[in-house]
């Protein structure tokens, strides 16, 4: 007969032997078995149906709920030996950081050294990367900087003497022969006096421009409109800053300036200041328009006369070369005849907006472009730096490795695999260097202002510059202390601990090469940077005391810009500034030298008596500038008052010119003719060559001839114990007589300065990251000294005792890194002559390199290292023997 009760029973007995549920939940599946046997009997069922019916319905979830206890508990078995893991990891984690602390705390010089010289290699590299980067930025900023070309001039049959000026009518013919360019805009750069009410002020960076100028470049307009702003004759847009100069925060646009105290110009526009990293930069633009009422109706209609500067807009996806292969007949439709004519050839080109600033072999650029030599030779020298410092850091991770060998028995010997002990040296070297990179970062943020008045540019941190430095840091550390680590994880890790703890370890010859290998590449680079500082200072200098054929001191050059008020009554202003005794000499000019502001295609006649085209720079002067330069006349006579026909038929050349037009006695080219901008005379005189120009390039020929009325330039020599109060006379004097305008004026030897501040600037920067490659390469050398001395502490106790005095000692000591520092002389001799070699091929004036500089640097760099050294080895040999021999 059926029992409920034992059914009940032995069904549970069942749940509970397979062990997958709790009490509480087989008393809660009970309680539910037995409502359900108690409704179905209430419907008629006999307990046993009921019961069996219970059973199917609790069924599915009975093993719905044990298939999922069964997982759940395995999954619980697998999280907790994950769990274990984990927890074990980060104690032989935690293990491994607390021994590194430990040998850091325990070795702190040695951490000093690897973390500091690391750091610091990071840090130069970081900030010689920002440099290069805003180098290589510069016009980026234009939105269609892709489809921006300058146009460009290659003077002669070859096509190889490149300029960035170019004819005015280039613009609008190319824009008509060729539908494809879209747009075309040309600049012309020249000097105003601008005023508004009382102020006044010579702006030295206006330009005239094209009304297109807005549709070509990314100037972003602040107010007016760019679309007519430069459309209109008189028309001015300025800069932001300059609008802030004149008006304050009045709104400008509609109101009127004066310029030269003649014209009328409406301000149509205000623009943003243009980005440092721009070719070139203004303060304000001038319609083009405004050309000819300004300078006359024959204004740039010259083909040959380049003085501007054209860029053209080409559609998206066209190929430049299509369009350069077009330029040839273009140049023959337009200029053919007339280069034939002058026996006068030039190329035109295509240049690319974003190589402009990277062009040193560019003359006539509107500003000073950059060197990408120098970027090469930075370049290098990060590379050489980080280097030097990496060495540092594998070279002292290695050496000291060795000796933890009896540390490295002790652990194996307790039961630590091969792949653990790895671990550790590899976590170890990677620390170091992550705290390396680390405290680059902060060495990199505070030279950044010393690095910025160093290199003049504003070298800001965006945030994804700086994410990506950090990155490349970073991955550069973390490469380092891998590397560093991977010799004492492989090799090290291996060591069988019973020779290791019998004291039989014999450490390798290997690792001792290796380390010879890397301080000999560490000195290379040094005595090579040693070299080429001294011979980049030493080039400077002599440019520097070059004599440049004129008086280059208390020269007061005074900046008028062509005033017409001004040249009317130069004779006038001559002679008040004469009237001060501290004036002894006074001249006006078109130019003075480190100007030139034109050039002549000129017919001179040659010695077979044919007159040749022989173009050539061009000063236009008085009877004075070559008194009040000082330049020496070598043949014939200068300018002078007592022949009134100098004025209209006389002409001074120099001897390069003499010798361009085919004299190579200068003499014999006095009293030759001439034609030269419609005037035609003869050759009166032949002055010595004078640099004009920087010493970058050698003398080119330059003639002279009388015309006040281009002259822009007041020269006075002065002579006075006094200067404070002479500036003062002559500013009273000028204002007495110009009242209009303000006194604007340069002293001759810093204007000569600026032309070298960028060698110079090249010159501090080479020397400050040479130096600091060498000290980093000292601070690896004082580490690799102190270790090797103390590996033989008991052989110098051995040999005091057997009596070996202190200098004996010494030379034992350094003796083996003199000789890996003339091993490094060797190597890197070739190399510093090379380099430099071809640094001073950009320099017409440029020094020898002797055999002087490089024994020099290997003497030098010799110092540096014994000097490095004689600390330890002075402590060293001085020490108690009886110390010594109970070493270890």
């Amino acid at each position: 007969m059926f029992n409920l009760e034992a059914a009940i029973a032995a069904w549970r007995r069942t749940l509970e032997h397979q062990r997958v549920f709790r009490r509480t939940d087989l008393d809660e599946l009970e309680a539910h078995v037995r409502d359900h046997v108690e409704a179905l009997g209430a419907e008629g069922w006999s307990e046993e149906a009921a019961f069996q019916q219970a059973m199917v319905e609790v069924g599915d979830y009975g093993t719905t709920e044990m298939e999922y206890r069964k997982v759940f508990w395995a999954k619980l078995k697998h999280q907790r030996a994950l769990w274990r893991a984990a927890l074990w990891e980060f104690a032989m984690l935690r293990n491994y950081i607390t021994i590194t602390l430990r040998n850091l705390r325990k070795r702190k010089g040695y951490a000093f050294i690897n973390i500091f010289g690391l750091a610091a290699g990071l840090a130069c590299c970081m900030l010689i990367a920002l440099y290069i980067q805003d180098e290589l930025i510069y016009d980026r900023y234009h939105e269609k900087v892709d489809r921006i070309y300058r146009m460009y001039v290659g003077w002669g049959e070859d096509g190889t003497a490149y300029g960035a000026a170019t004819p005015l009518p280039l613009g609008p013919a190319l824009h008509e022969d060729f539908p494809e360019i879209e747009r075309y805009t040309r600049v012309h750069r020249e000097s105003f006096l601008m005023q508004r009410g009382e102020r006044a002020f010579q702006e030295e960076e206006v330009f005239l421009a094209d009304s297109t100028v807005f549709e070509v470049f990314t100037y972003p307009m602040l107010r007016g409109n760019p679309a007519t702003a430069l459309e209109a004759p008189f028309s001015i847009v300025l800069t932001e800053s300059l609008a802030q100069k004149y008006f304050d925060d009045e709104n400008p646009v509609g109101q009127t300036m004066r310029i030269d105290d003649s014209h009328t110009f409406t301000v149509t526009g205000v623009i943003e200041d243009v980005p440092e990293t721009s070719h070139f930069s203004f303060q304000a633009l001038i319609s083009m328009a405004t050309g000819v009422p300004l300078f006359g109706d024959d204004w740039g209609r010259d083909w040959f006369w380049t003085s501007w500067h054209t860029y053209v807009l080409l559609p998206e996806g066209y190929d430049p070369d299509v369009l350069q292969a077009k330029l040839p007949d273009f140049t023959e439709r337009h200029a053919g005849e007339a280069m034939r004519n002058l026996d006068l050839y030039y190329t035109l080109y295509l240049q690319p907006l974003a190589d402009a600033h990277l062009s040193a072999d560019m003359r006539y650029t509107l500003e000073a472009p950059g060197n990408p030599d120098n970027l090469y030779i930075f370049a290098a020298i990060a590379v050489f730096i980080l280097l030097i410092a990496a060495i540092n850091f594998m070279n002292l991770s290695t050496a000291r490795s060795a000796e933890r060998a009896r540390e490295v028995g002790v652990r194996k010997a307790v039961g630590a695999a091969r792949g653990q002990l790895a671990l550790q040296f590899l976590g170890e070297s990677v620390v170091l260097s992550l705290f390396a990179f680390v405290l680059a970062l902060g060495l990199a943020f505070v030279l950044l202002p010393v690095f910025e008045s160093l290199t003049a540019k504003t070298l800001v941190l965006a945030g994804n510059q700086y994410s990506v430095l950090g990155m490349g840091a970073f991955a550069v550390a973390l490469i380092v202390g891998v590397l560093a680590g991977l010799y004492p994880a492989l090799i090290i890790s291996k060591f069988r601990p019973v020779h290791v703890l019998k004291g039989t370890f014999v450490r390798s010859n290997q690792g001792l090469l290796l380390r010879k290998s890397l301080v000999v590449t560490q000195f290379s680079i040094s005595i090579a940077l040693i070299a080429c500082t001294l011979l980049v200072l030493n080039q400077v200098a002599h440019m520097r005391s070059q004599t440049l054929g004129f008086v280059q001191d208390e020269m007061l050059v005074i900046h008028f810009s062509m005033d017409e008020a001004v040249q009317g009554q130069n004779e006038v202003i001559r002679q008040a500034m004469l009237r001060n005794p501290a004036v002894v000499r006074a001249g006006f000019s078109s130019d003075v030298p480190s100007t030139q502001r034109y050039s002549a295609y000129s017919l001179m006649e040659d010695p077979e008596g044919e007159m040749q085209v022989r173009p050539m720079a061009l000063y236009q002067v008085d009877f004075d500038f070559v008194s009040t330069f000082g330049i020496e006349m070598v043949a014939g006579r200068s300018f002078s008052r007592d022949f009134p026909t100098d004025s209209s038929e006389a002409l001074v050349i120099n001897e390069a010119a003499a010798r361009y037009i085919g004299y190579p006695n200068v003499e014999e080219a006095v009293g030759k003719r001439f034609s030269q901008w419609g005037r035609e005379g003869r050759i009166v005189g032949v002055m010595h060559d004078f640099n004009f120009r920087s010493l970058r390039s050698s003398v080119t020929p330059l003639s002279l001839r009388l015309n006040l009325a281009r002259t822009q330039f007041l020269t006075l020599r002065l002579e006075t114990p006094d200067l404070v109060s002479t500036m003062a006379e002559i500013e009273a004097t000028w204002q007495a007589l110009v009242p209009h305008r303000p006194l604007t004026y340069t002293f001759m030897d810093s204007r000569l300065s600026e032309q070298y501040r960028a060698e110079e600037r090249f010159g501090i920067l080479f020397q400050g990251f040479a130096s600091l490659a060498i000290l980093i390469a000292c601070l690896g050398l004082f580490g690799l000294a102190t270790f090797t001395i103390q590996q033989r502490t008991k052989e110098i106790g051995v040999r005091k005792v057997l009596g070996a005095t202190v200098p004996q000692v010494m030379v034992l000591l350094a003796r083996d890194f003199v000789v890996l520092v003339i091993i490094a002389f060797v190597v890197a001799t070739p190399i510093a002559y090379y380099l430099m070699g071809n640094w001073l091929q950009a320099f017409a004036y440029r020094i020898d390199i002797g055999a002087s500089t490089f024994l020099l640097a290997g003497v030098v760099a010799c110092a540096i290292a014994v000097g490095t050294i004689s600390y330890q080895a002075i402590r060293a040999a001085t020490a108690n023997p009886v110390k010594a021999l109970r070493y270890e």
